[in-house]
């Protein structure tokens, strides 16, 4: 049997909080996108797109963490098989935190460094393999149509990735494509893997919210075949 910890007003009150900091974080995220729009402009690196690319990145953990939510059960019990304590194992809301944060940090790159394409490039196929993951990987490993994060893959990443990936392609270099490759697969250890690996405990305090398996919940049973 699968022990879970007892869920209190207090514990959702906190739930409801973390939601309003999400809210903030991604409002911040389109302020300051904007505004990088604006000021940052160079059209000859298309910083436009990599700047749609990062202010689509909080619309994705929306999806997966608000509405519908039940993203990080996803992850668990789909995505890394987890049956059984897929409440915190093997991620926790810790390294869930810093999973999500992470990646920020590479996507403001490729619009500091426009000119370093395969910064760009990297986030791009990092961009395409989210579209992988939730649309493949997840739906048939879960046996679903859909699951949180799908749709801002399909409609945001998939179409923003072809369109630079498209532009940029002409002025990049064999050299540019090895590093974009190479660094791909270093966000993905250092963004996916490592937080996950370096935090799993089974008996780890940081649960997921009761809120987040109640969502899992009711996606999966819609959309399960």
């Amino acid at each position: 049997m699968t022990a879970f910890r007892p869920v209190g007003k207090e514990t959702y009150e906190n739930e409801i909080h973390q939601g309003q900091l999400v809210q903030t974080w991604s409002a911040c995220i389109y302020l300051h996108g904007i505004l990088g729009s604006v000021l940052w402009r160079q059209p000859e690196y298309n910083t436009e797109i990599v700047t749609g690319s990062l202010m689509a990145l909080p619309l994705h953990q929306f999806e997966e963490y608000a509405l519908p939510g039940g993203g990080p059960v996803v992850i668990n019990r789909i995505f890394w098989g987890e049956k059984e304590q897929y409440r915190n194992y093997p991620g926790n809301w810790n390294s869930i935190m810093i999973v999500n944060l992470s990646a920020y940090v590479f996507y403001i790159l490729a619009i500091l460094f426009p000119e370093v394409i395969w910064i760009g490039m990297a986030t791009m196929f990092f961009n395409l393999f989210q579209v992988l993951g939730h649309v493949l990987e997840m739906n048939i490993k879960g046996k679903t149509w859909y699951n949180p994060g799908m749709a801002t893959s399909i409609c945001l990443f998939l179409p923003i990735s072809i369109a630079y990936i498209h532009r940029m392609a002409k002025f990049t270099s064999g050299a540019d494509w090895a590093a974009a490759v190479i660094a791909t697969i270093v966000i993905m250890i250092v963004s996916v893997i490592l937080p996950v690996q370096l935090l799993k405990k089974k008996n780890s305090p940081y649960d997921i919210p009761q809120w987040q398996l109640d969502q899992f919940e009711k996606v999966y049973k819609k959309f399960h075949w």
